[in-house]
């Protein structure tokens, strides 16, 4: 019985171990990189990421809604953690990679990591980031759980490196329900 009760009590406070709060205001070094934002809403930022320089906020859960910042990739490296490198290796940056090059970059490595077979870039257009030249762009998918998501996301290549952030949430209610929130966290980004 007392096992079960300490079992119950790790359980009850694991939720609390998972996240920690990003409060309105600056917040700086997003990603282990030189990106930083200063987000007008607050978010919560998951222990688990998706790499070495990959950092996800989301407002209900990222199956919800994930904003994922991926700071600083050097060339020779993939945008997300490996997961059957053998096997399936996922695509990398490269040296010479064009901002045009992000948008399909993003749908290789949904396709090989998350075995993602319906995806398509739905719309390209320049940005600037920082007052660098970038890429903004909006995506839609569909996983395994066969919920239908869109996404948007915003990238550059700065000194050599790619970074990227990308939005993501249901299509049906949460997406159109937090892109506000995302955006004006993009409109923030510095690197």
């Amino acid at each position: 019985m007392k096992s079960a009760m300490i079992a119950i009590a790790l359980l009850a406070g694991a939720p609390a171990l998972a996240n920690s709060l990003v409060p309105p205001g600056p917040r700086a070094a997003i990603a282990k990189s030189s990106m930083s934002a200063t987000p007008a809403d607050e978010w919560n930022k998951l222990t688990r990421n998706e790499g070495k320089n990959t950092e996800i906020w989301t407002i209900d859960g990222d199956g919800l809604n994930k904003v994922t910042f991926l700071g600083g990739i050097a060339p020779g490296m993939p945008i997300m953690r490996e997961v059957d490198r053998k096997n399936r290796p996922l695509p990398k940056v490269t040296a010479n990679m064009l901002i045009t090059d992000i948008p399909a970059l993003l749908e290789s490595t949904y396709r090989v990591r998350y075995g993602v077979n319906r995806m398509s870039i739905d719309s390209q257009e320049p940005a600037t980031i920082s007052g660098q030249k970038g890429i903004r762009f909006t995506y839609s998918f569909t996983r395994d759980d066969e919920v239908s998501r869109k996404g948007e996301a915003i990238g550059a290549v700065i000194g050599g490196k790619l970074y990227l952030v990308a939005y993501e949430a249901p299509a049906l209610y949460f997406f159109d329900k937090d892109v506000e929130k995302y955006r004006r966290v993009a409109e923030t980004l510095k690197f």
